[in-house]
């Protein structure tokens, strides 16, 4: 069990450096379809809760190799964070205590928003523009989605960026994995101190998601900006789709 769980972990590192994920989108799902075959059963709350070990590792990792290629905005880095780390805080404390259910449902609709509008853009050029007065609230929103979610931010963080504050895809994602490590490290406190993190299971998926990361941004510098946009898309997709099927077929 806990080999098949740092096999997540590795999924999960790899492709949440090449997407700016925090590795959530990968992990809350996962662990729920992998632990039921080992015997053991997980909440989509405790798995989110592990995921958010998971963010912490992805960002550590992801951002090490992503400033080694100067491609994190630190200083956008640094002014955006404050607002991921309070909306993360909220948000972790919702998911302790809204129902599974409601989780799922808005965990879904936030990842076929995101998809929507990283497709809608697909074609559009990549190039410099002043950033939109939303920006500000719309990173306390994806700080509410990492603390609820387990998702590091980036399935929001990313396209507010790209679409909103006018970074160049590729620098988007490695300034989201830089915040997301920011932002996991309350998220991760609150749910231990809410008694939902199983210790073993994070240490065994932040293991593989340490060494997926730095695989991960090796990997991300190699793919087209458009690529990028349409990988990121349909795996949004496919996590969406998967989580309406468990909660609501």
């Amino acid at each position: 069990m806990i080999l098949a769980v740092i096999a997540v972990g590795l999924i999960a590192g790899v492709l949440g450096a090449i997407l700016g994920l925090g590795g959530g989108v990968v992990v809350v799902p996962a662990l729920q379809f992998v632990l039921p075959l080992f015997g053991q059963q997980i909440s989509i709350t405790q798995a989110v809760a592990i995921s958010q070990i998971g963010v912490l590792a992805v960002g550590v990792a992801g951002t090490a190799g992503y400033l080694q290629k100067g491609l994190i905005r630190a200083r956008t880095g640094y002014l955006l964070s404050p607002y991921t780390i309070v909306g993360g805080a909220v948000g972790s404390y919702l998911g302790l205590i809204l129902p599974a259910k409601a989780v799922a449902t808005v965990f879904a609709a936030l990842l076929l928003y995101s998809a929507y509008n990283l497709l809608r853009g697909l074609k559009r050029v990549e190039q410099e523009r002043e950033p939109s007065k939303l920006v500000p609230p719309a990173m306390g929103f994806a700080g509410i989605m990492s603390g609820l979610l387990g998702i590091g931010g980036g399935t929001v963080q990313v396209p507010v960026m790209n679409l909103l504050a006018g970074i160049p895809i590729r620098e988007a994602i490695a300034t989201s994995t830089f915040i997301m490590g920011l932002t996991a490290v309350a998220n991760a406190l609150i749910y231990s101190a809410g008694g939902l993190l199983n210790f073993h299971l994070a240490a065994a998926v932040a293991a593989g998601i340490l060494v997926g990361a730095r695989a991960g941004t090796v990997l991300a510098t190699r793919i087209s900006a458009q690529n990028l946009k349409l990988a990121f898309s349909l795996l949004l997709i496919f996590t969406a789709l998967q989580m309406l099927w468990k909660y609501w077929a």
